[in-house]
């Protein structure tokens, strides 16, 4: 599987990227997978419904299935945090995955970027990033995109994958 990321600042607009890059590229026909880094506790289960109560209870694990879909919910308990490539060898074969986070992991990213944020720039100090989706123009020793133009980032990130 060909991997790439996605990184920046908080509000930084990595999700509506994410969002639309997955778009496009399925639409080529290229099958895509996710992977999303979340700094926070956070839960995709609800509170008195079954699985929620069997995880409550102590089930290191609770697979969750349907005609639909399939969650599966692993509680670390105490356990490390798995690394990426940890959490990478659970997915199933597709053509490429993009990383939602995970900026100081060795991965190729592209960097999304809005002025309105003030923050800095990540790729001036990383050259794992490898290109910058902006809203706004800047002179770089890499790639500029403008943050909405999805169909000239995928294009890139197809390239350097090899896809």
């Amino acid at each position: 599987m060909k991997i790439y990321g996605v990184v920046g600042w908080k509000n930084a607009g990595k999700t509506g990227l994410m969002e639309r890059l997955v778009t496009e590229i399925t639409g080529r026909g290229i099958s895509v997978s996710t992977v999303k880094h979340a700094h926070h506790s956070f839960d995709v289960d609800h509170a008195g419904k079954d699985s929620h109560r069997h995880r409550i209870a102590g089930a290191r694990e609770v697979l969750l299935a349907s005609r639909n879909r399939i969650a599966l919910m692993h509680e670390l308990r105490d356990e490390d945090e798995p690394t990426l490539d940890e959490l990478l060898k659970r997915l199933s074969p597709v053509d490429l995955v993009l990383i939602e986070g995970y900026k100081r992991d060795a991965h190729p990213k592209v960097e999304a970027h809005r002025a309105e944020t003030g923050n800095a720039l990540i790729a001036p100090d990383d050259l794992t990033v490898r290109a910058v989706a902006s809203d706004t123009a800047m002179a770089l020793d890499r790639p500029v995109f403008d943050l909405n133009d999805t169909r000239a980032i995928a294009d890139f990130i197809l390239a350097e994958v090899g896809l």
